[in-house]
């Protein structure tokens, strides 16, 4: 008798590409691209830099199964929303990072990690 079985594969990523600690305030960002996918949601945006010029960034995500139970879907941003949000930088000092929280013009704060 043999016996077959499906296994999944995951592959995931370390995490210490992101300089964990003390979020980072981007004030006046843009939304371009909002990714609802799996292991991890993507967030582009366009924001000035400290230079004052205006440049593309990259945000990674918790999961879409995490944020819908904190609340978040795929509609919760659309291109051309005005946020500020907080994030752990990467490292290597590209603009970009992990998304902690989104706000609205509203003032409506979004969490990523803490509800």
């Amino acid at each position: 008798m043999l016996a077959l079985g499906a296994t999944t594969s995951s592959a995931h990523h370390s995490t210490a590409m992101f300089e964990w600690g003390s979020a980072v305030p981007l004030k006046d960002a843009t939304v371009t691209r909002w990714e609802w996918t799996n292991p991890h949601t993507f967030l582009y945006v366009t924001a000035k830099d400290s230079s004052g010029q205006t440049k593309r960034w990259a945000f990674e995500g918790m999961s879409p199964n995490h944020l819908s139970r904190a609340g978040w879907s795929r509609r919760t941003l659309t291109p051309g929303d005005k946020i500020d949000l907080t994030y752990y930088p990467l490292r290597d000092g590209r603009n970009g990072g992990f998304n902690v929280t989104v706000t609205f013009p509203d003032g409506r704060t979004m969490n990523q990690l803490e509800f």
